[in-house]
């Protein structure tokens, strides 16, 4: 049988949003310096089969002036969206339905650790407890509000550190695994 998981890979302001009020995610580079040393991205997603994003972090992506950055498979959930734009099809593919149903699609194609990534994706995973792994960089500013990546829940879900990790001497990563009895 398949081994499945769900992960995140994300980085928050300390005060827990991934963008500010306007929808940007400048304060990333508050410390560029991070950007020339190895934080785990890279190991992470080699571990990976595939990507699963929401429609406003796909938009995001496509933004930005650089190349595709995805060498695995990529699914935009969103119910907004009726196709993918003609320059990234064949690059991603997009689904809808329940997370049940779209996690059954994408597992029957034979990709069972997908990387969770998007804050009303990963918001939505978490309400249905499919979130399995989180691997969570806090960047040390307060931005005072914008875009959370946590919400409401159903449950209360616990999970463990496995890891935790300083960077250039500012940036704290933890490494979250689910808690399942």
């Amino acid at each position: 049988m398949m081994q499945t998981s769900n992960c995140v890979f994300i980085a928050t302001s300390l005060d827990g949003y991934i963008a500010d009020s306007e929808g940007k995610i400048d304060f990333l580079d508050t410390f560029p310096e991070i950007n020339q040393i190895d934080s785990g991205y890279y190991s992470f997603t080699a571990g990976i089969d595939a990507l699963v994003m929401g429609r406003t972090t796909f938009e995001t992506v496509c933004g930005f002036d650089i190349d595709w950055p995805y060498q695995k498979p990529v699914f935009v959930l969103s119910n907004t969206l009726n196709e993918i734009p003609e320059k990234y099809q064949g690059k991603a593919e997009l689904v809808k339905g329940n997370l049940r149903e779209v996690l059954a699609y994408i597992h029957g194609k034979g990709l069972g650790r997908l990387y969770i990534d998007g804050g009303k994706t990963i918001q939505s995973f978490l309400q249905e407890d499919l979130i399995d792994e989180m691997v969570v960089t806090v960047i040390p500013v307060l931005l005072g509000g914008g875009f959370p990546l946590f919400g409401k829940l159903n449950q209360k879900l616990i999970f463990e550190c496995k890891k935790t990790t300083l960077f250039v001497d500012k940036i704290v990563q933890n490494h979250f695994l689910r808690k399942r009895d």
